[in-house]
């Protein structure tokens, strides 16, 4: 199954965590590969505690408001191909792709590659995308789409980052 959560809304990262957190706690076991991300979130923290989750980034930094250079597409590539390998190896029943719309939407990642990734998985293994920016073809491959919207959001308001709850 393939699962997507989009939209300008705050909440697709924190939606794909609870479902690692939900099926880790039945006993699956999850691979988060987070692209354009680097750095200790608090979510980290927690998740490397938790034995049926594994996490992996594959980002330099927070990607807000910067040009990618040759080395995002660099890691970008490698996130990807660790991800079919991880798909591919059948071990684990969750494999959460963090950011990778964003990845797409900024050409990091080609979108034949992704779509190829997702047509070839098993269907008996969950993959979650999330995201702005979902590609068009991706949104009809899905098998569920959740899109986030924005109604008000405190940013606007002038309120900074908050650890423990954007990072």
């Amino acid at each position: 199954m393939i699962q997507a959560y989009t939209g300008n809304g705050k909440g697709k990262t924190s939606a794909a965590l609870g479902l690692a957190l939900r099926a880790a706690g039945a006993g699956f076991k999850v691979y988060i590969i987070q692209f354009l991300k680097k750095g200790c979130y608090s979510e980290i923290n927690i998740l490397k505690s938790i034995k049926n989750i594994r996490l992996e980034q594959c980002g330099q930094s927070c990607f807000l408001g910067k040009r990618p250079s040759a080395r995002d597409f660099i890691l970008a590539r490698r996130g990807l191909e660790k991800a079919r390998k991880i798909i591919a190896s059948k071990t684990y029943k969750v494999v959460i792709l963090d950011e990778v719309n964003v990845a797409l939407r900024l050409g990091l990642l080609e979108i034949k590659e992704v779509l190829a990734l997702l047509k070839d998985a098993p269907r008996n293994i969950e993959i979650v995308l999330t995201g702005r920016s979902l590609h068009p073809q991706v949104k009809k491959l899905a098998d569920l789409v959740s899109e986030i919207k924005e109604v008000k959001h405190y940013f606007r308001q002038g309120i900074k980052c908050r650890k423990g709850f954007e990072y």
